[in-house]
């Protein structure tokens, strides 16, 4: 038997053959202790793999960086596009009209509230203070009656000085260069198309974010549930989505908006009781393959919950499929919003919206910027949505990432 050497001593180690000599460690030639182990820091190596294939796909990462660089200017839009100063020093008190709704009262009117577009406000801001005003000098509902052309006006770089000096004499100058400029042009209610579309891909992105995060939820522990327990959960599951999802979601928006007025929050209600199915198929496939895998059978051995092995060892490996038809599912969300307002059962009336834009496009064909805007800009979207899917989707793929 081997004998344990005291502290201080010399430790023999048995020889491995018979007949070789015996190798004698010193406690300072000992072996060094094995290093403790490192804790959890940042990516795992296969995460870690699989984002360097993304970034690898310059197509589809460079898409995803400008989809969310203009993601994040748009939730800046009323610093970007509207009708208030962004900054306001009157009388040395600084005001934020960007953020504060002032009564006209504090500028010596009476109205509840301001119009800082008004004649009289700007010749009493400029005799006491100054004003930083956005880029873009109007918002989405801002409704501009000095148009150097019947509404819809085209951008104001296509049009003339003679044709802007009766607008522009009256704000004290000669040419198009010294009216507040409609990049964009205008729509039939005078309203600035360039700020509608920076509002309406606001919207329009945060309805299909908030659309496919609670749907894909939803569809992840429904197909979760569907593929773990099998048997007669799955099978009358499945019964009931086939019943579900063959009810008509828009005739059923139809008959909603006949008894209330449609909204943002009254729309994705009425999506999230039926866009949930689309990941259902998937999440229950991957339970279904794994449910019986030996280190499942482990962990009920063990003794862990029901809960615990679906959400720590199995939940996991469903997520690569979900996070691989993220991407679609939110292109779809905003195609659903889109289609839903072209056909005015969408936002309410005045609602920044694209499909509203594109509406007006069609009703209004001698005012081809409003039908061209509005399909550029949805164009544009869906397209870097979809090379941003494909990236992920190429990102995740075993063959790839094994590779």
């Amino acid at each position: 038997m081997n004998e344990v050497a005291r502290p201080g001593e010399s430790e023999v180690v048995p020889a491995p053959m018979p007949g070789a000599q015996p190798i004698v460690l010193r406690p300072d030639e000992g072996v060094s202790p094995p290093p403790a182990p490192a804790g959890r820091r940042g990516l795992s190596p296969l995460n870690r793999r699989r984002l360097d294939n993304f970034r690898r796909n310059r197509l589809g990462y460079g898409s995803f960086l400008i989809f969310a660089a203009l993601f994040i200017l748009s939730l800046f839009a009323e610093f970007i596009a509207n009708d208030r100063p962004i900054l306001l020093s009157y009388k040395g008190e600084w005001l934020v009209p960007v953020l504060v709704d002032y009564p006209e009262e504090k500028f010596g009117g009476f109205l509840a509230q301001t119009d800082y577009r008004s004649a009289e406000i700007r010749k009493e801001i400029a005799e006491n203070g100054w004003a930083l005003w956005p880029p873009i000098r109007f918002s989405y509902d801002t409704i501009n009656e000095d148009l150097p052309t019947p509404s819809p006006s085209p951008p104001t770089w296509m049009l003339s000085d003679a044709q802007c000096r009766p607008v522009a004499e009256k704000l004290g100058g000669s040419s198009c260069a010294d009216i507040p400029w409609h990049w964009l042009g205008t729509d039939n209610t005078t309203r600035d198309v360039l700020a509608r579309v920076i509002y309406g891909f606001r919207i329009s992105v945060l309805f299909g974010l908030i659309l496919a995060a609670i749907s894909s939820a939803i569809g992840v522990v429904a197909g979760a549930v569907q593929g773990y327990f099998g048997g007669w959960v799955d099978l009358a599951f499945q019964r009931f989505i086939e019943v579900w999802g063959g009810i008509p979601t828009l005739y059923l928006i139809i008959i909603i908006s006949a008894f209330i007025a449609p909204g943002f929050f009254v729309l994705l209600g009425i999506m999230l009781l039926f866009s949930w199915v689309s990941l259902v198929s998937v999440v229950r496939a991957e339970f279904l393959r794994a449910r019986n895998f030996e280190y499942v059978r482990a962990a009920r051995a063990l003794g862990l919950s029901n809960i615990r092995i679906m959400a720590v060892h199995l939940l996991p490996n469903a997520m690569v499929a979900t996070l691989t038809f993220l991407p679609f599912i939110l292109n779809g969300s905003i195609t659903t919003l889109t289609s839903l307002d072209f056909l005015g059962f969408g936002l309410p009336p005045g609602s920044p919206s694209l499909g509203e834009l594109l509406a007006q496009g069609k009703d209004n064909l001698t005012a081809p910027w409003l039908g061209l805007t509005g399909f550029l800009v949805i164009a544009v979207m869906l397209s870097l949505l979809v090379f941003a899917g494909e990236a992920v989707r190429d990102a995740f793929d075993p063959r790839k990432t094994f590779a």
